[in-house]
């Protein structure tokens, strides 16, 4: 079985953000692989684990710099490594290029699985998986908090409104993995120090259109807290009925 992961790296939440000229200045930013792919890339694992021959290959389009994450999805469990260097400005061309990716290093053949995680969690678009997935032509089912596995078959659930919802598909499907999948695994040192002698290839895939949404600028949120004194309780009783806007 070929399993894909398609993972990302996003700013450490632990990190200080800084703002220049409307842009994040990630100088000052420590990147990680995102949480959601984690559990992604674990479940493919636990997979590979129990059906023979599987190989596991995570897919990532970043910079040059995204090497360290790949390493760590390397020391997790994943057989190879597929590092897309290429610009792109908005989910539907990240999953352009991840689909064109896929078509290239499989021999335009699909892979009988596909995972990513649910959301990133710098903007939480949650839009590359069911895109990827059309693009592709398969089955997709986003937001799975339990899988069970056949030869034939994928059963899963995935937590909704008010309840739960069971869902079944066939191979090829793409599936994107919640918090509450599973527990991901942590790397030991040897695990570590196997993944680094691994190559780690690299592809170029030029988006075949241009952007559909394009982010201008960002900025940090100022919050301006208005604070009042009163003389007594009907004072305040007043405010809290005329003014409310202001709290």
């Amino acid at each position: 079985m070929n399993i894909a992961v398609c993972i990302c790296q996003v700013p450490d939440t632990a990190s200080v953000i800084g703002f220049v000229d409307g842009k994040i200045d990630r100088s000052r930013v420590n990147e990680v692989m995102n949480p959601c792919d984690e559990y992604a890339l674990e479940e493919a694992v636990c997979l590979k684990e129990r059906f023979e021959g599987s190989i596991v290959t995570v897919f990532s389009v970043a910079p040059i710099s995204a090497k360290e994450v790949l390493r760590k999805a390397l020391a997790m469990g994943a057989d190879r490594a597929v590092l897309v260097s290429n610009q792109v400005s908005d989910p539907f061309q990240t999953a352009q290029v991840l689909s064109s990716a896929m078509s290239m290093f499989y021999g335009g053949e699909l892979p009988d699985l596909v995972f990513c995680g649910k959301h990133s969690t710098d903007f939480q678009n949650a839009q590359v998986p069911p895109m990827l997935a059309a693009m592709l032509g398969i089955p997709s089912v986003s937001g799975i908090t339990a899988l069970s596995a056949s030869s034939e078959r994928l059963k899963v659930e995935r937590e909704i409104e008010g309840g739960i919802e069971y869902i079944e598909t066939t191979y090829p499907a793409l599936l994107s993995a919640e918090k509450g999948l599973n527990i991901p695994r942590k790397t030991s040192i040897r695990s570590v120090m196997e993944a680094r002698k691994k190559t780690i290839e690299q592809l170029s895939v030029p988006p075949c259109e241009n952007a559909r949404v394009v982010m201008s600028s960002i900025e940090p949120l100022e919050r301006k807290k208005i604070c009042k004194f009163v003389s007594d309780e009907k004072e305040l009783i007043r405010l809290l009925r005329e003014e409310r806007s202001l709290f």
